[in-house]
């Protein structure tokens, strides 16, 4: 398709940067820890993908880093934070949200990315990536759940301490 994958993976990684300025303050300041929390248990799951060969990246940004670099700290790190503005307290509409972001991700956009020669399936059958999207978006959503239970019971302590 291309013979230069890595301008595809820069732009996979940058692109949604652009977007951040959009999502306001108060949105960043609320779902950023929840983001940054999935993003990085994403990368803990990147080492057990990659010893049990669940797939492959042929292209990578940088020689050291993992393949998963540009998706994690683009697509995942803002697009988890878009997704939780838009859908965090409707359950149902978070839910079929990220249902078809991860439809999205799982078939043509990893096709595409197998046409650049940047990424692959290797021992993890597309179901299976399902269920395991499926798992982290609950992570994600039960952080956030967490988080927010959190700031409210220490906004009432702190309020009935003035």
């Amino acid at each position: 398709m291309t013979k230069h994958p890595r301008i595809w993976l820069w732009s996979i990684m940058l692109v949604p940067w652009l977007s951040v300025p959009f999502l306001g303050k108060k949105s960043i300041r609320r779902f950023f820890a929840a983001s940054l929390f999935i993003t990085l248990m994403i990368r803990l799951e990147s080492y057990i993908a990659e010893k049990r060969k669940w797939w492959w990246f042929y292209e990578r940004l940088f020689p050291k880093a993992r393949g998963e670099t540009p998706l994690l700290w683009g697509q995942y790190l803002i697009g988890s934070m878009w997704i939780l503005k838009y859908t965090y307290g409707h359950f149902v509409k978070y839910l079929v949200v990220n249902f078809f972001t991860d439809l999205f991700f799982i078939f043509p956009f990893s096709d595409f990315l197998k046409k650049l020669g940047v990424f692959s399936y290797v021992r993890l059958s597309r179901l299976r990536v399902m269920i395991i999207f499926s798992v982290k978006s609950l992570l994600l959503y039960g952080f956030q759940l967490v988080k927010e239970n959190i700031s409210f019971a220490n906004g009432i302590r702190l309020k009935g301490k003035n």
